[in-house]
C-alpha cells in the first residue's frame, strides 16, 4: 500500500469517525434532558442540535474565510460531556489528516475535499445536510472546529456582541503589487490598479484592511475557582457551549441581542487615518492621508 493511498484512507476513516462522533452527542443530548437555551431558535431541540453540529458544508457562494455560527448553551451531564469530547478528538485526528495530505500530496486536497463533501453516511442527519447543501463544497473549518466545554460547573454567564470592527496592517507597494498579480493580470480593473499603484513611490507604506466579523464572547463565572486560581474566564462561542451540570440546569445567563449592533468600530487613531476610500479595491488596500490631509 503506497503512502498516498494510505493517507486517503485514513482521512476517509478520521471524516467518518468525526460524523459518527458527532451524531454520538446528539444522542447523549436527546437522552439528557438537560436544560438548554438558543439565541436563534425557541425551542434548542435533538434537530437543532444536529443542524448546529453537523453544518460541514459551504452553502450557495459562502466566503471561503467564514464559518455560521450557533450560539446556545447546553446544561450537560457527564455523558454529554464525555460525548463532546470525544467528537473534539474525532475532530483532531481528520485534522491531522487532512494536514498530512496538504504536506504530502497537495494536489490531492481539492479532489479529498470533493470526495468527502458527498461521502454518503450513515447516519441521517448527515445525508440530510448532504441534500440541503445540495453536496456542496466541504468547509473544513466548520468541520474540525471544536464544540466548546467549560471545564467545571458555572454559577453565572455573561453573552455579548465582540468586535473589533476593522483589521488594520501596514504593507508595502511590492506586497500589493504580489497580491494583485494573483488575480488576473489580463482583466482590465485589475491593470488599472497595478497602474495606479506604479505611479506612487515605492516605499510608500499602504494599509491591508478587513472587516472583522462580530462574534459572540461570553464571560464565564465559576462556582469553585479552576486549578490555576482562575473564578473566571472569556471565550468566542461559534458553537453551542456545553456546561457542566449536576441538577440539569443551566447557571444564570443573560439574553443578548439576536444580531451586533451595527458601526460599532474603534476609531481609527488620527495619525494613522486612512483615505475614505479604497486605493486598491480588489485588495482592500488604502492609502494613509498625508499630514494635511488629516
Amino acid at each position: 500500500m503506497d503512502n498516498e493511498y494510505r493517507l486517503i484512507k485514513t482521512c476517509e476513516h478520521a471524516f467518518d469517525t468525526v460524523t459518527e462522533a458527532v451524531n454520538g452527542v446528539v444522542d447523549a443530548y436527546r437522552h439528557s434532558m438537560g436544560q438548554a437555551w438558543a439565541l436563534h431558535s425557541p425551542r434548542p431541540d435533538t434537530d437543532w442540535l444536529a443542524n448546529a453540529l453537523l453544518d460541514f458544508w459551504y452553502e450557495g457562494d459562502q466566503d471561503g474565510r467564514t464559518t455560521r455560527v450557533y450560539i446556545g448553551l447546553i446544561a450537560a451531564d457527564p455523558q454529554l460531556i464525555q460525548a463532546a469530547e470525544h467528537a473534539n478528538a474525532a475532530k483532531d485526528a481528520f485534522f491531522e489528516s487532512m494536514t498530512a495530505i496538504k504536506d504530502e500530496f497537495p494536489r490531492r486536497l481539492s479532489h479529498m475535499k470533493y470526495e468527502l463533501a458527498h461521502r454518503k453516511s450513515r447516519f441521517a442527519y448527515v445525508n440530510e445536510h448532504m441534500r440541503r447543501s445540495g453536496l456542496a463544497r466541504l468547509n473544513l473549518k466548520q468541520t474540525w472546529r471544536h464544540l466548546p466545554i467549560l471545564e467545571q460547573p458555572a454559577s453565572r454567564i455573561r453573552l455579548a456582541w465582540y468586535s473589533n470592527g476593522r483589521s488594520i496592517k501596514r504593507t508595502t507597494v511590492q506586497e500589493a503589487e504580489r497580491r494583485l498579480s494573483s488575480y488576473d493580470t489580463e482583466a482590465a480593473h485589475i491593470q488599472i490598479q497595478l497602474r495606479a499603484l506604479a505611479s506612487i513611490p515605492s516605499g510608500e507604506q499602504l494599509a491591508f484592511v478587513q472587516d472583522q466579523t462580530p462574534v459572540m464572547r461570553a464571560n464565564i463565572f465559576y462556582s469553585e475557582p479552576l486549578p490555576d486560581g482562575r473564578l473566571r474566564r472569556a471565550m468566542n462561542l461559534p458553537l453551542p457551549l456545553f456546561v457542566p451540570s449536576t441538577d440539569g440546569q443551566l447557571p444564570s445567563h443573560n439574553q443578548p441581542l439576536p444580531q451586533p449592533k451595527r458601526n460599532r468600530m474603534r476609531a481609527i487613531r488620527n495619525d494613522l487615518k486612512l483615505d475614505d476610500t479604497p486605493f486598491l479595491p480588489s485588495i482592500r488596500v488604502y492609502r494613509y492621508r498625508t499630514e494635511n490631509e488629516t
